[in-house]
């Protein structure tokens, strides 16, 4: 089987798309472990990334992320079947449909994936298969994901899978945050069984959370790498008031509360 087709000019228009969604309804997208798609996407191994679900963005940051460190690799990202349906665009930006909770939909998952992934492709994973507090790290996979990677490595020997935590939380500003933390991918090998992979890769993804959860906790927006910047200040008439003081008293105006660098190099 092979891997879905990708128009490059939808693409480029769907990433075009994904990057105004980020600027109009968030303060900024803000980074740990950067390094992490790098290191992965540089070992040329088959490569899949999961990610926990909170809700209705995670795919754009998948987007997002593939566009600004793996921009040379195809991305693809299983969905329901019958959703797909309804936003026919996804199956011409590398999405795949899926059947859920059937015996042929975890087969299509499986060939497909593998397919994917062995041709040098990138898959993206959701395992949880539905919408999760992020608070909750009590962690239930869907069997795909260890199956797939178990499969993979038997076939070509190994298969890196990395963990990505994600939440959405408000800081100083008026729109909220998207804070992201990878860990360095899973290395499976041809000899690990799925049951022993997916423990691992829960674990892997735990601690990400955790992780990620004690650094939001901080509020400290030093301690990751903005890879993209939204809307700034409160907008209306308290902006206007605010940029009316700062003539009247010649100082400068800022239209953020908390003033922080837009990239940051390296992590002390």
């Amino acid at each position: 089987m092979d891997a879905p087709r990708i128009s490059r000019p939808v693409l480029a228009l769907f990433r075009h798309i994904v990057r105004g969604y980020f600027r109009r309804h968030f303060h900024a997208v803000r980074l740990r472990g950067g390094e992490h798609f790098a290191a992965a996407s540089h070992a040329r191994e088959p490569l899949i990334l999961y990610a926990n679900h909170i809700g209705w963005w995670d795919p754009m940051v998948a987007f997002l992320l593939a566009e600004k460190f793996m921009p040379e690799r195809r991305h693809f990202a299983p969905m329901d079947a019958d959703a797909l349906e309804r936003y026919r665009i996804l199956k011409h930006v590398g999405v795949f449909p899926v059947e859920l909770n059937t015996g042929r939909g975890a087969v299509q998952f499986l060939r497909t994936g593998e397919a994917i992934v062995t041709g040098a492709g990138v898959l993206w994973v959701t395992p949880q298969g539905k919408f999760v507090d992020s608070r909750n790290t009590a962690l239930e996979f869907k069997p795909g994901l260890a199956a797939l990677a178990a499969r993979v490595a038997a076939n070509a020997g190994v298969c890196r899978v990395l963990p990505l935590a994600i939440e959405y939380t408000f800081w100083d500003e008026r729109l909220p945050e998207c804070l992201l933390l990878a860990r360095e991918a899973v290395q499976v090998s041809r000899d690990e069984t799925a049951e022993a992979i997916e423990a691992r890769l829960i674990s892997e993804l735990q601690i990400a959370m955790q992780e990620l959860k004690q650094m939001a906790m901080r509020r400290d927006a030093s301690l990751f790498d903005t890879i993209a910047y939204g809307r700034v200040g409160p907008g209306g008439f308290y902006a206007l008031g605010r940029r009316l003081k700062a003539l009247f008293t010649r100082q400068p105006y800022r239209s953020e509360h908390t003033i922080v660098p837009i990239v940051r190099e390296g992590h002390e």
